[in-house]
């Protein structure tokens, strides 16, 4: 069974641009309806958990030392929000729970 990949990169070329060109030429005004604005401003934050939230809890062998990571990641992030600290921490507590566990 033979394929053309330049068909794949093709089809996945073309569903990309219609993507981002359609609502471009279907909307031309501004979107004044507030909850349709409010649910565009979260679109990107909530794409970007939804991908990285699995990624989270099944980076290690056991979905406990994840979300013990994730866990320990968000209470630093709330009280610190220094990036480097958090992530250091979230690598720390997922290796000891990973040698505990």
């Amino acid at each position: 069974m033979s394929h053309n990949i330049y068909i794949y990169i093709l089809l996945a070329a073309l569903v990309s641009y219609l993507l981002r060109m359609v609502p471009v030429t279907l909307f031309k005004k501004p979107i004044r309806n507030r909850f349709v604005r409010s649910f565009l401003y979260y679109v990107p934050y909530v794409t970007l958990s939804v991908m990285t939230f699995p990624a989270i809890l099944h980076a290690t062998g056991s979905a406990a030392a994840g979300a013990l990571a994730l866990a320990v990641g968000a209470v630093l992030s709330f009280a610190t929000g220094s990036l480097p600290l958090v992530a250091s921490a979230c690598c720390v507590v997922a290796l000891l729970a990973q040698l505990i566990l």
